[in-house]
């Protein structure tokens, strides 16, 4: 039983050397960074954004978007699941998926929603 525990506790402690630098890095980057980040949001591979190099046209130019989405929590629920307002969006579903975190997701609207 106390090797058991033991070796549990080497796991959990060898897991958090792989997990915990990736969420810090994640928390202390910006909105426009995760949306900017090919690995990450990536929101550059198929919208066209002020700033961004590159930009892919699959889907609509990100400009004016609080005239588009005068309700952010709008804005948040397509980036989270575009499928659920349209079943045959090319936009993948960040959210339930789990491409990216809740709070990764809520940066990402909060940078969107300001352009």
């Amino acid at each position: 039983m106390k090797k058991t525990i033991s070796s549990i506790s080497a796991v959990v402690t060898l897991a958090a050397l792989f997990v915990m630098p990736m969420e810090a890095g994640a928390k202390e980057m910006s909105g426009k960074d995760l949306a900017f980040n090919r690995k990450l949001g990536n929101c550059l591979g198929c919208h066209a954004i002020d700033g961004g190099t590159q930009p892919g046209n699959i889907g609509p130019p990100l400009v004016a978007m609080k005239a588009r989405f005068p309700d952010k929590a709008v804005l948040r629920a397509q980036i989270w699941d575009a499928t659920v307002k349209n079943p045959n969006s090319m936009m993948p579903p960040f959210g339930r998926h789990k491409a990216l975190s809740e709070s990764q997701i809520d940066k990402i609207t909060d940078y969107i929603h300001s352009l």
